[in-house]
């Protein structure tokens, strides 16, 4: 997997949004990883395919590869610089199943002995988590918050 520098990176379309780079701590070939603007729990980060696939069944079998391996990797970052037991990751493929962006992602959450009260809390958590307070801004973190996140991510993938 050929790693791009931060450099190398520019602003991607994300369904509906335009993410920037300063969000970005990760980028192959086919996918990138972004830190999260309203995380369910500390280090909740999103991996997406480059190009713009609305369904898990339109991703062509490369983007598929790339984009469950960086995954792989992403989760085992986050994973251990969570300092986490477990991860969630889920892909919400469709309206019903509560993607509100047009745009297949998969969510990487690190999880940890009782970090919800009823461990499958997690999934109604995902399921109201963008569409919650969607008019008041100031419940997102800032740009700076995401950054310095993404910044910190980057720094570890390439110097494991």
């Amino acid at each position: 997997m050929r790693l791009m520098s931060q450099l190398d990176m520019s602003t991607l379309r994300f369904g509906q949004h335009l993410i920037k780079a300063s969000a970005v701590f990760l980028r192959t070939e086919l996918s990138f990883a972004l830190v999260n603007r309203k995380p369910v729990v500390p280090g909740h980060v999103l991996v997406c395919p480059l190009r713009p696939v609305e369904r898990f069944r339109d991703l062509q079998p490369d983007e598929l590869a790339d984009l469950f391996s960086t995954t792989q990797r992403v989760a085992n970052l986050v994973e251990k610089h969570f300092n986490a037991t477990s991860l969630t990751i889920a892909i919400q493929d469709g309206p019903e199943a509560g993607q509100t962006v047009k745009h297949v992602h998969i969510h990487v959450l690190p999880r940890k002995p009782g970090d919800f009260d009823r461990n499958d809390s997690i999934y109604d958590e995902l399921q109201k988590h963008d569409r919650e307070n969607e008019d008041i801004p100031s419940k997102w973190r800032s740009e700076e918050e995401m950054a310095a996140e993404a910044s910190y991510l980057r720094k570890q993938i390439e110097n494991p």
